[in-house]
């Protein structure tokens, strides 16, 4: 019966929920497959780390007939691994087989960035799924995690970020840093709640240009593409702007003449950023 609860939820997830998004499907049915192996073979599974969107799909589909766990490092951690059973587990940081990284480099003559960083780890030959956050305390300090497994290899083979010689270092996770938040809380006006009226008010593009971003798969809602200009936008959604930022909306209300007030927190592509 459980088995034929997840086929339902997966049927529904790829041909309603996720209809016409080929990455999603996939997920699904990636996701599907660690509940099987769960359900069927007894296993406890260990995901890589997923990202909010990839977590929704796996909690769509297990619905309540499998146990899952989610830790990325630390308590804030947007992407996190994974662990699910079919009984009840019982929380242990250890189980989750992650370690924290201190990119130990010379502050005086360089600096480092989220995106170099990344573009470092992305192209050392691993997939991005096999390590979790980077973050920084805003003062030149910077870490991620990643999955323990590879600890030897990225101590061995990450020497180098950008043109800026480094050295990293495992820590324990007494001492993961205290995140800098960095981003501002912004208002906008629109004439609709529709995606690419939204975007529009909010990157001040065109509705033209901000359809062209969403044609051309520069947009996201809640980590999953979005193709579609008519979905509507509400509380709490999460949209992604390829080269702009990140945006969480906070509060929707509507004006006097009928257009809508939104309120919503940004963080803002580092090259965006005005130099004010």
């Amino acid at each position: 019966m459980k088995i034929e609860n997840v086929y339902k939820r997966s049927h529904y997830a790829k041909n309603v929920l996720f209809k016409n998004d080929v990455a999603a499907e996939k997920t699904v049915d990636k996701m599907a497959g660690f509940i099987n192996d769960v359900l069927y073979k007894h296993n406890v599974v260990l995901t890589d780390f997923l990202n909010p969107g990839e977590r929704d799909i796996l909690k769509s589909v297990a619905g309540d007939d499998v146990s899952l766990l989610e830790f990325g490092g630390y308590n804030s951690a947007e992407k996190k691994r994974v662990l699910l059973d079919n009984s009840n587990l019982e929380f242990s940081p250890a189980a989750f087989q992650i370690t924290v990284f201190d990119i130990v480099y010379s502050q005086k003559f360089a600096t480092l960035t989220h995106s170099a960083i990344l573009g470092s780890l992305a192209n050392s030959g691993v997939e991005t799924s096999t390590f979790g956050d980077i973050i920084t305390d805003g003062a030149g300090h910077w870490q991620f995690f990643a999955k323990s497994e590879l600890s030897d290899f990225f101590t061995s083979e990450i020497n180098y970020i950008g043109h800026t010689k480094v050295r990293l270092r495992p820590t324990t996770k007494q001492k993961v840093l205290i995140v800098e938040d960095d981003s501002a809380q912004a208002t906008a006006i629109a004439s609709s709640l529709r995606l690419d009226a939204l975007v529009a008010a909010i990157s001040k593009k065109s509705r033209q240009q901000t359809k062209n971003d969403i044609a051309n798969n520069l947009v996201k809602l809640n980590w999953h593409s979005a193709t579609n200009f008519n979905i509507m936008i509400k509380e709490d959604d999460v949209l992604s702007i390829r080269h702009f930022g990140r945006i969480k909306i906070l509060d929707v209300k509507t004006t006097k003449k009928g257009k809508f007030k939104v309120v919503y927190k940004l963080w803002q592509t580092k090259r965006k950023k005005s130099k004010d």
